[in-house]
């Protein structure tokens, strides 16, 4: 049989910059930044965060995943000078590394606390929800470097808070804090910063008690017709209700309803 190779392998060895955690009794796995007091993301760490996610996403202990940070700040984003360094070709796949959340069937988890920059800023918009506290602050400061957001943070932003809200924070490389993300609809909650981890804590066990594959469904339909007319979102989202009809948990959903018991969901 042809042995084959494949980058994925030697990249996944040796985790650069940050590590994994799954607690499989509590269905939940763990990225955490840890590279230094910053935890600023190089390049090669973009590409293996791609493959972890992906990694995660076809790992049946895992139900809920979480992107999360040592220290007091998430990330005051990338290896400045690796930009320089990257080939056009290998700074091209920027983007698709970035929203390798988005892709992921599961839901996915940002706890932001402190500085939350560039990239690190980019991979949380990514992201499902986002966690924010009295101590977080959001910015795409690229402009500052004469270079603009290339990971798709400026498009998620505008897409969330509008044209107008966007251009303030990239144009003019804003910081916006943590309450204020929550108010304009960036962040999911905002906490008070020794509360982040138990906030996060129950978003993850929330999420757990719900169908996974109503779950998948749902952030998939969410994401795939987030550009679509009214009227096919509207139709598609027909589709899927019909389908997910016959599933095992519909059925397990409905009798539980009428039983009032809890539902026991196994994901079929």
């Amino acid at each position: 049989m042809t042995q084959l190779n494949h980058p994925a392998h030697s990249l996944l060895a040796n985790l650069e910059g940050f590590r994994v955690e799954i607690d499989a009794a509590r269905q939940r796995a763990d990225i955490v930044l840890s590279n230094g007091p910053f935890n600023i993301i190089s390049m090669t760490q973009r590409e293996q965060l791609r493959l972890v996610f992906e990694s995660l996403d076809a790992d049946e202990r895992v139900r809920v995943i979480v992107l999360r940070a040592d220290g007091q700040h998430f990330s005051s984003g990338g290896d400045i000078r690796g930009f320089l360094e990257a080939s056009p070709e290998h700074v091209s796949k920027l983007a698709w590394n970035v929203a390798a959340p988005t892709r992921c069937s599961k839901p996915v988890i940002a706890a932001n606390r402190g500085f939350c920059f560039g990239v690190g800023f980019e991979i949380s918009l990514a992201c499902d929800f986002r966690l924010v506290t009295d101590t977080t602050f959001y910015a795409l400061p690229e402009q500052k470097l004469g270079q603009i957001p290339g990971s798709g943070g400026s498009a998620r932003l505008q897409k969330m808070v509008g044209i107008t809200r966007t251009k303030d924070i990239v144009m003019r490389s804003r910081r916006i804090p943590g309450q204020q993300a929550y108010d304009w609809g960036v962040a999911t909650e905002c906490v008070p910063d020794a509360e982040l981890e138990a906030a996060t804590d129950r978003l993850v066990d929330e999420l757990r008690a719900f169908s996974p594959i109503a779950q998948r469904t749902a952030k998939k339909l969410l994401n795939d017709t987030e550009d679509s007319p009214l009227s096919i979102a509207i139709e598609l989202e027909g589709h899927c209700y019909s389908r997910l009809r016959s599933s095992n948990d519909f059925r397990e959903g409905v009798e539980a309803f009428h039983a009032k018991r809890p539902p026991v969901f196994d994901g079929s």
